[in-house]
Order: C-alpha cells, then structure tokens, then sequence
C-alpha cells in the first residue's frame, strides 16, 4: 500500500467538453484530501502530504464503518450552507480558525475516487472500473463520507446549471483514463467565478480602527514572488481585525516584493490567501477581487503562479 499519493490535478480552461468519454461532476469549495485506511488505523494527507488527522475527527471516525480493511480515497473535505453549496469560509471556521457556529462534526469528505483497496493498487485502472469500486462503498450514505455524484448531462449543461445555483464549476474527467499523479489534461476544471491562491505580503490599514483595508498578495514568477494587486472585500469587520492581529505578528521591514507604498505594513510571506476575482488588468493586477479565506502555506502548492 503506498505511504502517500501525489493527487491528480485538473487543469483550468474555459469551456467544459462534450462527448461521452467524459463524466462530470460539481467542483467542491473545500480542502483536498486522500483517505487512508489502513491496518494500523487511518490517516487524513493534505494534497501537500501533511497529515491533519486530528483535524478531522468525524471522518475519520466514519472511515472505520467502511466495509473495507485497506483502501486509499481522494476527495474533498467541505461544509456545506444552507442551500447545500460548500462554503470555504465555513469549512475554515469548523476547522477553528474563526469563531463558528459549526463543529467539526459538520465538515463532510465527499470522495470521488478510490486509489486502493484490499490490498489491490487501482491507479492504472480507467476512471470507469474505479467509479465502480467506489461507489458500493461509499454511495448513498449520510456520514461523514459520501459519494461525489456523476452529473449524467452535457457538459454546456452541467456547467450552466452549476453557475446558475451559484456553485463554484464543473470538474470533468476522461472516463478511460488511469490515475496519473500531478496536473493533467485527463481532468478538467472549469470556473463560474476565477479562484485562485495568492501570497500575503503586507496590508493597508482600514480607516476604522483595527481593521484592514486591503490585503497585499503576490504571486509567483519563477523563483520570485510579484505583487499582483490586492482585496479590501469579503470579511465582516470581526474577521478582519483577527486577521490584522495575525499580519501584525509577522510584520518586516525587508518587503517580499518590490512595491513601496505609503503607509502599508509588510509582513513575512508564510501565508496564503484564497482569493475569488473576474479577471487580470492589463498591467497584471487582480481586478475585482474578494477575500474567501486562508490556506496554509506549508501546503502552498496552489500558489498562482505568472507564466507571462
């Protein structure tokens, strides 16, 4: 049984394809996790290989009922709203990050595909065969595991209807095709609103006292990092002024980009802002952009990185 897996990644164009090679699904707004279930016990791996077991004690408590003795399953760790959309903020305040009205208990794995089982390697097994492992196991349940369902539609379909129910997109996957590690053309992402991780590099203070005015985000560019604009939206004024304690701490006077600008405090870049935005401006800042939330940075893999 492997130790860990590097997950498959999807890659990001605009338009989502057609034909009957490929399966759909709804692109989930939370944390991506594979599911270990061994001998000795189970283990919940960020797709950065840390091990945050202890941070989801529901589902790996849940992952004990399953009828299997081994297996490893890769999904997606949300919590969901009232309207049943996953909400990342909400994942973040479960986790204790922010004051929340809901437990760790409410946070839901939904899994989408099976790696492993029973001693069985499933990775050069085409999507179709492995859905088929999958879904006897984890399908029609209300734990804290549960199926990531097909949408049996087109595409075009699939992708409008998630917009229109304010969902983050569509995730589509070549049914044939093996597990392969890293980003692939073999699954496709494709966004209502663009979603993306930038570098903290400092702030602006907020005209009301204690509270931030706008975040300062970098991106990368090869080995650097280059400031790419920032967001003044998308927190209530009690998160805001946690977060400004938490830039507070980390302040420094050695700027991580090249960028001086009067009256901004610079911080360490050792965290990772999930920020949500339309599009880029000609001269490569983020245009209309809001704050979701914060990732960690020892799982700063999702980075966006400039290619131009």
């Amino acid at each position: 049984m492997p130790v860990r897996v590097d997950p498959c990644l999807a890659t990001l164009v605009e338009k989502p394809p057609s034909g009957p090679d490929w399966a759909f699904e709804v692109k989930w707004d939370g944390y991506r996790l594979a599911l270990h279930i061994e001998l000795s016990g189970v283990r919940i791996l960020t797709r950065g290989g840390y091990d945050w077991t202890d941070r989801f004690p529901s589902i790996a408590a849940d992952a004990r009922r399953l009828a299997v003795k081994t297996a490893i399953l890769d999904g997606e760790a949300v919590v969901l709203d009232d309207t049943g959309r996953s909400d990342f903020g909400m994942l973040q305040r479960a986790l204790g990050r922010r004051p929340s009205a809901h437990e760790a208990g409410a946070i839901v794995l939904y899994a989408f595909d099976i790696l492993y089982l029973d001693g069985h390697d499933l990775r050069r097994l085409p999507l179709r065969e492995r859905r088929k492992l999958l879904e006897p196991i984890v399908g029609g349940r209300e734990g804290a595991i549960r199926l990531s369902e097909e949408v049996q539609a087109e595409g075009a379909e699939v992708y409008r209807a998630a917009c229109e129910h304010g969902l983050e997109g569509i995730i589509a996957k070549r049914r044939d095709c093996p597990y392969r590690s890293g980003r692939r053309p073999d699954w496709l992402k494709i966004t209502c609103r663009r979603r993306d991780s930038f570098v903290i590099v400092g702030y602006e203070p907020s005209t009301v006292p204690g509270a931030i005015g706008r975040l300062l985000l970098a991106a990368r560019k090869g080995g650097e990092l280059v400031y790419v604009g920032g967001c003044g939206t998308g927190w209530t004024y009690a998160e805001s002024a946690k977060l400004r304690d938490l830039l507070d701490g980390i302040r420094t006077y050695s700027p991580a980009v090249n960028l001086k600008r009067k009256g901004a405090v610079f911080t360490e870049a050792v965290l990772v802002a999930e920020v949500e935005y339309r599009a880029w401006t000609d001269d490569g800042k983020l245009r209309h952009a809001a704050f979701k939330g914060i990732r960690e940075r020892a799982d700063d893999a999702t980075v966006f990185e400039l290619t131009s």
